[in-house]
């Protein structure tokens, strides 16, 4: 057998009140949610966008909603196509878990567009705001999947290969700390560069760049993550969260380019 690094034992749950418990997953989004609000808040200091800090206060129930609909339903149908077909309102089942970060994504942009439609501003300058701070909840809801064992990687040999509950007994890619380096962390420090060098002055162009970046990092991350057994490789050799992601690239480089061509705010 290869060299492995055992798997942590990490219990999933993080705080346990008897009565009342609360895991890992469902924290990473409280806290992430909670931290992005605050960045969010932060950068309408920075943005032309005349958003102010009330309207992100507003805004962060919106997103609530976005992000947990959004994910849930679109695990269903990008993920559990049957499942959905033979019983619809499974979609709704939150308590049964499953979130797809795609889905989630076009809850929130849904959202957005619904918050912003009887408000003075831009939809993309809300945008802008929005993609800057995701990659804070994309960082924490990676580490949830580590301490989880879930969403775990291909087998490796490399030395720091590690063996997952429910892996086999293989040694495996920690995948979910790969994605969380890249979709997270390298893509919040990205973004945070931009905004202190002037983006938020061009509208959507900063939401170009996330979705570039994030699809960048997620189709790499796939080259190292298992994939889905009820689905597999799929087109090409290709993972669904690769197809899903190529979109995201392409329009991000087109509104990064019209973006670009555009006069910024003052």
């Amino acid at each position: 057998m290869l060299a492995a690094i055992a798997f942590p034992n990490i219990d999933p749950v993080a705080l346990d009140l008897g009565f009342f418990q609360i895991r890992w997953y469902a924290l990473s989004y409280i806290v992430g949610l909670l931290l992005a609000w605050r960045y969010a808040r932060w950068l309408t200091e920075k943005s032309p966008s005349g958003l102010s800090k009330e309207d992100m206060d507003d805004f962060l129930v919106w997103a609530t909603l976005g992000v947990v609909l959004g994910g849930r339903i679109g695990y269903v149908l990008f993920y559990q196509p049957g499942q959905f077909a033979d019983n619809p309102l499974s979609a709704l089942a939150l308590w049964q878990g499953g979130m797809a970060f795609h889905g989630g994504l076009l809850g929130v942009i849904a959202a957005m567009w619904l918050y912003m439609r009887k408000r003075a501003g831009s939809f993309l300058h809300l945008t802008d705001m929005i993609g800057c701070a995701a990659p804070i909840g994309i960082f924490l809801g990676r580490l949830a999947n580590f301490a989880n064992g879930e969403l775990y990687g291909r087998v490796t040999d490399v030395s720091w290969g590690m063996i997952f509950p429910g892996g086999g007994p293989e040694p495996r890619h920690p995948s979910q700390l790969y994605q969380a380096s890249l979709e997270g962390l390298l893509l919040f420090l990205l973004l945070f560069a931009l905004v202190k060098s002037g983006g938020l002055k061009h509208k959507g162009y900063l939401s170009g760049w996330f979705l570039v970046g994030y699809g960048s990092a997620r189709i790499v991350g796939e080259l190292f993550r298992q994939p889905d057994a009820y689905l597999g490789f799929l087109f090409a050799g290709a993972t669904m969260g690769q197809l899903l992601s190529l979109p995201m690239v392409l329009g991000g480089l087109a509104l990064i380019f019209w973006s670009r061509r555009s006069a910024p705010a003052r």
